[in-house]
């Protein structure tokens, strides 16, 4: 109520707009859940009965089963308590919280209960069993959870799946069951490689249906059976494996919604430089729009060599400095060569403008429903990074009031008191690769510009001195960047930029006759004194355009604070 009262008085003042800044922050009560080990819990004990039901029911899909006892759940439960084990030790750093927890959980139960339908449908069909086996989906959780995960939680998926499978689906012969689904769980997972574009998925499906109806095959002439045709061994395992993964397909715009993950293929679809964002960028902060581009090679390049998302990397470079919409001329790289509206400023007033670019661009995110993970990056591109070019002026102007305190030209009271706080960037650190390689790939591009005729040594020089100081500023402290990545991260930016400056040859001027020029004009003799046209590759030419009169620069360059 109080803040309410404040901002409506800072409004009459002039001084707000009155709205309140949007915040993208998840409630207690959700962190809460996403965190506790009491929640996990429960997870578990909610999968161990799910695979207890699946188990009865993998009994009833024909007659003559025994129901499963007190041995069969004693297997059930060591499997489980190995599969525990292996999520905790082996994926603790993938399966971070509750919510990844009950995605991998969820899809091995929706995995296990297609496992008993088809299976059930198999018998009633009268299928021989080993029809039946290889009809079964055995590519769901794998791929799934692959391709949303990544690859190590796809084989998991595949191991598991297989071993509680073998428990649920007793009516087969374990053996062929085992090698199937192990077989095309794991070629599941290695056909999802590098999924960027939904027809991958597809294409995955085929190469597992192709797999699937040739091993088919193999185990009809092995069984000896004859009485099942050849199109139907060839056939229906091909088909489910094509149905499974159309099955995936249409799953994961639905769970990347729910659980919060992006995968690559809507990276791709969020690259999408029509954005009006992007377009009002190119427009209003041509400067910054190509800044962004510039990063957005550089961090791409980068990331791949450090085993992070390169895909995530360029679309979030891309919009990094949105906030930059709302007051781009104050920011160098679109300033006005003519005007600098910083030396109307005083240095704390500029800093803040600057600084206030990270939460105008987490406003703007929210207003368009940007991926959350950009929005993180928003935030965290600068850190709490200084910006340096003001407080060193603040501190000058200090410097000159003390001075004339002395002086006696001053009074003590005018001396401005300057707090590095008020310079820094309110954070937080980068907290992921990706945003770590963001931030340092906007500090070396904009640093990059200020190079008087660029080398590879000069830039080696200029990335170092810019890595090294936010390494002793503590901006790489809370990611999980190693120094052997750090420097595979400055070698890249080395050979990236190093393409960018390439030089390039000068083009000679070549003069053309006065009888050539009034040939082109049409006989007129008024182009005898046009300045010489200068000649490019591709038989292209160009008057150069006159000489202006060159305006002093405003002084101050406020790039490395931006």
């Amino acid at each position: 109520m109080f803040d309410s009262f404040r901002r409506a008085k800072l409004q009459r003042e002039g001084l707000s707009c009155g709205r309140k800044r949007r915040k993208h922050q998840k409630g207690e009560i959700t962190d809460w859940l996403r965190t506790n080990p009491a929640a996990a819990a429960l997870l578990f004990a909610f999968f161990f009965i799910g695979v207890g039901f699946f188990m009865r029911l993998g009994t009833k899909v024909t007659d003559g089963l025994v129901p499963p006892g007190l041995m069969i759940y004693t297997c059930a439960g060591a499997v489980l308590t190995a599969m525990v084990i292996h999520l905790r030790v082996v994926l603790r750093d993938l399966v971070t919280d509750n919510q990844r927890l009950t995605l991998v959980l969820g899809a091995l139960l929706v995995h296990l209960g297609l496992v008993v339908m088809v299976l059930d449908y198999a018998f009633a069909e009268e299928w021989s069993r080993a029809l039946a086996v290889m009809t079964l989906p055995h590519i769901v959780a794998p791929m799934l959870l692959s391709v949303l995960m990544g690859r190590k939680v796809g084989l998991f998926a595949a191991i598991y799946a297989t071993l509680l499978g073998v428990l649920i689906a007793v009516a087969v012969n374990p053996f062929t069951y085992t090698a199937a689904s192990i077989l095309l769980g794991f070629l599941g997972v290695a056909a999802t490689r590098h999924v960027r574009k939904r027809n991958h998925l597809f294409m995955a499906g085929l190469y597992a249906g192709t797999v699937a109806a040739l091993f088919s095959l193999l185990l009809h002439h092995a069984s000896g059976m004859e009485g099942t045709s050849v199109g139907r061994v060839l056939g229906l395992p091909f088909v489910s494996s094509m149905v499974a993964a159309l099955l995936v397909s249409g799953l994961l715009p639905m769970l990347e919604t729910v659980f919060g993950i992006t995968t690559d293929i809507s990276w791709l679809e969020q690259a999408d430089l029509n954005h009006p964002l992007m377009r009002r960028l190119s427009i209003e902060a041509p400067g910054t729009y190509h800044h962004s581009l510039m990063v957005a090679a550089l961090s791409e390049s980068a990331a791949e060599k450090v085993a992070a998302n390169p895909t995530k990397c360029r679309v979030c470079s891309y919009f990094h400095d949105i906030g930059k919409l709302t007051k781009p001329e104050y920011f160098i790289e679109n300033m006005d060569p003519d005007h600098n509206p910083h030396d109307d400023l005083t240095p704390r007033m500029s800093a803040l403008v600057l600084i206030a670019h990270v939460k105008d661009g987490v406003d703007l995110a929210i207003q368009h429903k940007l991926n959350g993970q950009m929005i993180d990056v928003i935030e965290q591109h600068h850190g709490t990074s200084l910006a340096g070019f003001f407080y060193r002026r603040a501190l000058d102007q200090r410097a000159e009031m003390l001075r004339m305190v002395e002086e006696s030209r001053a009074k003590e009271e005018d001396v401005p008191q300057v707090s590095e706080d008020v310079f820094r960037y309110p954070g937080p650190k980068p907290q992921s690769k990706e945003a770590a390689i963001i931030s340092l790939a906007d500090a070396v591009e904009s640093a990059s510009r200020t190079l008087d005729k660029p080398n590879a040594s000069r830039i080696e020089t200029l990335i170092n001195t810019i890595v090294q100081s936010r390494v002793a500023d503590g901006q790489l402290d809370e990611c999980d960047l190693t120094i052997a990545e750090l420097a595979r991260v400055k070698a890249s930016f080395g050979k990236t930029l190093l393409g960018m400056m390439h030089g390039r040859i000068k083009y000679n001027l070549s003069h053309e006759s006065a009888t050539s020029r009034q040939e082109v004009a049409g006989g007129s003799a008024s182009g005898a004194g046009d300045p010489p046209t200068l000649v490019l590759d591709g038989g292209f030419s160009q008057r150069p355009r006159k000489k202006e009169t060159e305006k002093e620069r405003p002084s101050g360059n406020p790039a490395s604070a931006a």
